[in-house]
């Protein structure tokens, strides 16, 4: 859980003549991810396409325009089936055609439409005007402007004009006449209220126009829902068989595609890959017989958690250049046929020195299983230099879904721990006990269940798994603090009544004669904060030792855990206790006010001296190795007095929860201690404790509408709490998560696992 899953690198060589088959078997395998071939070997280059990988690829590119012509999506499927070579060129090209026609009838509709709609705004003016068309335009001596405006503006502007006026006006569209040309008459209207239209050269009564115009609009609206209506039976008709040409071309422009990554030469070929180990053996077997055993199958590496355990090749000069050897004339034909010289897999070899044990291949084809030898004189080398294990995250199904959480952060490298299996424990434990009530988990699970149920991406669905699982552990800490929307149902009614208790296992500390659990939050989550930084530290210490060995594992990070423990020794000590907060020591020393009786009344004051010997020793060693470290040493303060922001928190919300259920029902203190008004009201309160003791009345116990206001105020105020719930412990936690807790030992940035192959959905082979 705290690895990937380890992964091995194979080679393939073969003779081309065989690497169609191989390129096959892979995909169908699905289980390689390919390395690139960096050109680093003499007489070896990228290959080539394969045969039909352009005409597979520009049929692809016919298919995803059919989809997006008939607006087909993946949920139109319909069952698998299968896509015959045959059957897909007839029937791509009858729906081409049919879809095409379609379409373009469909946009000949829309852009006369576009048309008609376009005249219909620009006749509407004239048609309120209620002017023959053929009377605005056509003079030789009088000037025409029709717009929008106010006549009496438009009036006053023309008598300033030394020529025949004349203004028309209905409904604000107004019509300009005078004797004098364009020029002056549009001058003159600038500074009137007025906005110009365009005439049309039309004639005739414009509202007839404007009527045939809505007729026309009328007519083509129905054929464009006809042609809408045909292209979705198409849609439904040719659905399946899209979805499934595009993934048959998609995998045949796939292994096409293939030979790209390979080292080839005008004979042989050579693929590299990486697998997780435990499939080799598989993927060696089913391989070698696809072929007959045609081809040299050898596990160059299992690699190493670290990133100097793979991946290394040695530059190898003229002298140890990989080169192919071409079979000696005169050999046999192999079984199909084919002769030796051109069937044959052909070696790629180093010159100037053999393979090593470890990576001969025995008589089937297959290696021994054995890590293959860098060597300097001429040995197993790799085709490229920085090609470092992809990363498959190995968590069993229950912790899978929380690796969403670390790919927030980036996808760990292969070298590096996969903290996914921590956050599953921590996470939800701090979201839950920050927000520690029944009501709440429930209804946090319910909405982690609809979100599970409700969307189909993988990503929703976790999220949905991991808000069960906080909502379920939120449900868990409401029991223990015995709390049901703030309201102390569960301790009374089940820890008091049934079980005998005196008070709930856990609580808050809201009120005085409670208090003290309000200071043992603060040092158990600061505690809780320690043991979570060491988690860290030492997954950093471990990481350290497997890239450079004890010694810079012990001073890179030894120094920290030296110094985070030492202080927090000497802190918990009685040296000095003077100077130190006596709550520090009576949480655990079951004295009275103490929340667990522990008997813990403080280290002694030797093992404080110690604890600041350790922090000493620990900034030594940052000294004599990342001495720029030093600047950052109050980090071992600092980051575990961070996690006092989950009492800080669980404070807040339960004192707003507090807030909501005090302005809705009352509350009373009595020896100390807050108790709602659910059964009682303020006569019953005063009488028995006093006017003094009542907190607040509550609108539960006023008018008939203060009750109505009550409610309001009770609900929204529940909902709120519940939100910011979400944003702020759901934030805090993943903030701890992700700067206390992983800046440590955690870098995300490892290489997806992405095998060469298809999962079939649409299509199947038999």
């Amino acid at each position: 859980m705290l690895r990937p899953k380890r992964m091995s690198k194979v080679s393939v060589t073969g003779a081309s003549a065989v690497m169609d088959d191989v390129i096959e078997t892979v995909h169908d395998l699905h289980v390689v991810h390919l390395s690139e071939y960096e050109g680093r070997w003499d007489g070896f280059e990228n290959g080539t396409p394969l045969a039909g990988g352009d005409e597979a690829s520009e049929k692809l590119v016919t298919v995803r325009s059919l989809k997006s012509i008939l607006g087909v999506t993946d949920e139109d499927a319909g069952p698998s089936r299968i896509v015959t070579d045959e059957g897909l060129e007839a029937e791509l090209e009858e729906i081409r055609v049919e879809a095409n026609e379609l379409d373009d009838r469909r946009n000949e509709l829309e852009g006369e439409l576009r048309e008609v709609e376009d005249r219909e705004t620009a006749m509407e003016p004239f048609a309120t005007l209620g002017i023959d068309l053929d009377l605005l335009w056509g003079y030789d001596s009088l000037s025409v402007r029709v717009g929008e405006g106010d006549p009496d503006s438009v009036a006053d502007a023309l008598s300033d004009l030394d020529a025949p006026t004349e203004v028309f006006a209905e409904d604000g569209v107004v019509a300009a006449f005078a004797h004098t040309d364009e020029g002056t008459l549009q001058d003159a209207l600038v500074e009137a209220d007025f906005g110009a239209v365009e005439v049309p050269h039309e004639e005739g009564d414009p509202q007839a126009v404007l009527a045939d115009l809505e007729h026309r609009e009328s007519e083509l609206e129905s054929n464009l829902e006809t042609v809408e209506h045909e292209l979705e039976d198409l849609r439904y008709d040719a659905a399946g068989f899209l979805l499934a040409a595009e993934e048959k071309l998609s995998i045949e422009a796939r292994k096409a595609e293939a030979p790209l990554s390979f080292a080839t030469t005008d004979n042989a070929f050579v693929a590299e890959g990486w697998l997780p180990t435990e499939r080799v053996e598989e993927f060696e077997r089913t391989v070698s017989d696809a072929v007959d055993g045609h081809v040299h199958i050898e596990e160059l590496e299992v690699a190493e958690y670290d990133r100097h355990g793979h991946g290394h090749a040695e530059e190898v000069g003229h002298e140890g250049a990989i080169e192919d050897v071409a079979p000696e004339p005169g050999t046999d034909e192999s079984p199909d046929g084919v002769a030796a010289d051109e069937s044959a897999p052909q070696e790629a070899r180093a010159d100037g020195g053999s393979t090593s044990d470890a990576s001969r291949s025995s008589s089937d084809g297959r290696s021994d299983g054995g890590s293959a030898e860098v060597r300097s004189d001429g040995g197993t080398v790799t085709m490229g230099e920085t090609d470092d294990p992809p990363v498959v995250q190995d968590n069993p199904d229950v912790i899978e879904p929380f690796e969403l959480l670390t790919k927030a952060v980036g996808r760990p490298n292969y070298s590096e721990f996969d903290p996914t299996f921590l956050l599953f424990l921590t996470f939800p434990l701090m979201f839950g006990f920050i927000i520690g009530d029944f009501g709440y988990g429930l209804i946090y699970t319910g909405i982690g269940y609809y979100i599970y149920a409700k969307f189909d991406s993988d990503a929703f669905r976790n999220l949905g798994i991991i808000t069960m699982a906080a909502g379920a552990m939120t449900t868990l800490f409401g029991i223990l603090y015995g709390e049901v929307f703030g309201l102390h149902l569960i301790a009374d009614e089940f820890w008091v009544a049934v079980v005998g208790l005196e008070h709930a296992p856990i609580e808050k500390g809201l009120s005085p004669a409670t208090g003290y659990w309000a200071r043992a939050w603060f040092v158990v989550t600061v505690l809780f904060g320690i043991v979570h930084l060491n988690i860290a530290y030492v997954l950093e210490f471990l990481e350290g030792y497997s890239l450079h060995g004890a010694k810079e594992a012990v001073i890179e990070s030894g120094s920290w855990i030296l110094a985070l423990n030492g202080l927090w020794l000497f802190v918990f000590s009685r040296l000095f206790d003077g100077a130190k907060p006596n709550f520090l020591f009576e949480v655990f020393d079951g004295g009275e006010g103490a929340a667990f009786a522990l008997g813990f009344t403080g280290l002694p004051a030797e093992v404080g001296m110690v604890g600041g010997g350790m922090v000493l020793a620990g900034m030594g060693l940052l000294a004599v190795g990342p001495v720029h470290e030093l600047i950052e040493i109050h980090v071992v303060l600092a980051h575990a007095l961070s996690y006092l922001r989950i009492a800080a928190v669980l404070l807040a919300k339960a004192g707003m929860a507090f807030a909501v259920n005090l302005l809705f029902f009352g509350a009373y203190e009595h020896h100390g201690e807050f108790h709602f008004m659910l059964d009682h009201g303020p006569e019953w309160v005063a009488n028995e404790y006093g006017q003094s003791a009542i907190i607040f009345g509550g609108m539960f116990h006023g008018s008939t509408l203060m009750l109505v206001l009550g409610v309001l105020v009770l609900v929204l105020g529940h909902v709120v709490v519940l939100i910011l719930g979400v944003t702020s412990s759901g934030i805090q936690s993943i903030r701890l998560e992700f700067f206390e807790f992983f800046e440590k030992f955690y870098d995300g940035n490892g290489d997806a696992y992405s095998p060469f192959g298809t999962d079939r959905v649409f299509t199947r082979d038999q």
